[in-house]
């Protein structure tokens, strides 16, 4: 059974440093690497190489980090075999695992468990939807200190009120410009304080108009964040407009029949995005796949065998079943010992 092998490359190729130690595996020795664009007192690899690669598509309009947020593990590691540079567990696709819709039913540790489950299957950076923080600034702060440690690389914080929904659906209000600033001032805190984490701020005051959402995502720069994202810009001329409002990275969402223009990836590249989101192409393909699996397994309960979906191969090597068999053989043991010893030189690694 060979790996995944996406049918289509990934349009837009981003090259961040890989560090690894080198030398002989469980050998103590001195490592010395340089970190890019750390803005946090704790630097972070993952967050280094997140920040690197936004700035890096926010000055080309030939790049863009374009990437189908997902919500567990799995699928977390099917997007980045697929060639993506980076994971996004949004909130809209972690709430529909739990069989709810993105409406404030879960929160914080929901998220946390999810990062945690991602961090456990990928290598590249991990940005969380942090909502709105689920609480006061304070709890805002502790939000993206938790988030941080359990390893996403970035976190996305919102002005709605709450309970938040869905930017696309209906019945979404915001909070005051001054409890917004809050929020995103301990976000930034939390960041330039600990472990260093990439803040996208994000504003649904497109509501109340244009100026009201330029406004605030203006001073979500003074502040100090990594990104914006202004929700539901209708139209290629907003867009632009946007872009060129602030002098940081701009992020997109495009969801299907939503109630932004659906233009592609390289088209919000060229009018100045440095990343667009997908959040709900794999909860629709969720729902689309298992619904027909059910009914065709439903007609074969009288027409005979269940028709395949994947061979029994497919599906072992899918879940990890391969790796955990290879991995299985390293630790084999008998009555006395291990059955396949690793000969190493020294004791404990030291030389």
């Amino acid at each position: 059974m060979s790996a995944y092998d996406p049918q289509e490359p990934y349009p837009f190729q981003f090259a961040p440093p890989v560090y690894e130690k080198g030398g002989k595996a469980g050998v103590t020795q001195d490592v010395t690497i340089t970190l890019q664009n750390v803005r946090g007192r704790i630097p972070s690899l993952q967050a280094s190489k997140l920040r690197t690669m936004m700035l890096q598509a926010q000055k080309s309009p030939d790049h863009i980090l374009a990437h189908v947020c997902s919500y567990d593990g799995l699928s977390s590691r099917l997007v980045e075999e697929s060639g993506q540079p980076m994971i996004f567990l949004s909130g809209y696709a972690v709430a529909s695992g739990y069989g709810l819709p993105d409406t404030g039913y879960i929160a914080m540790q929901e998220m946390c468990d999810k990062i945690q489950d991602a961090a456990r299957q990928v290598s590249v950076p991990i940005m969380a939807d942090g909502d709105t923080g689920y609480g006061s600034p304070m709890n805002v702060k502790r939000t993206v200190e938790s988030y941080a440690l359990a390893g996403a690389a970035g976190i996305m914080i919102e002005d709605q009120t709450w309970p938040k929904r869905c930017g696309h659906t209906k019945g979404k209000s915001v909070v005051s410009r001054g409890e917004a600033y809050a929020r995103i001032q301990a976000a930034c805190d939390a960041r330039d304080e600990g472990f260093d984490i990439f803040v996208l701020a994000r504003t649904d005051s497109l509501i109340h108009g244009w100026d009201e959402a330029i406004t605030r995502v203006k001073e979500f720069v003074r502040i100090g964040v990594d990104a914006v994202f202004i929700e539901a810009l209708p139209d290629r001329e907003s867009m632009a407009a946007a872009t060129k409002a602030v002098d940081v990275p701009m992020f997109a969402n495009i969801i299907e029949g939503g109630k932004t223009a659906n233009l592609s990836a390289k088209e919000l590249a060229e009018l100045g995005f440095a990343a667009v989101a997908y959040p709900w192409r794999l909860v629709a393909a969720k729902l689309k796949a298992t619904r027909e699996a059910i009914e065709s397994l439903k007609q074969s309960m009288t027409q005979g065998a269940p028709p395949s979906i994947l061979t029994y191969d497919e599906v072992c090597y899918g879940v990890g079943f391969n790796k955990y068999w290879e991995r299985e053989e390293r630790y084999k043991f008998n009555e006395d010992n291990l059955v396949n010893q690793i000969v190493k030189n020294g004791v404990n690694g030291n030389s």
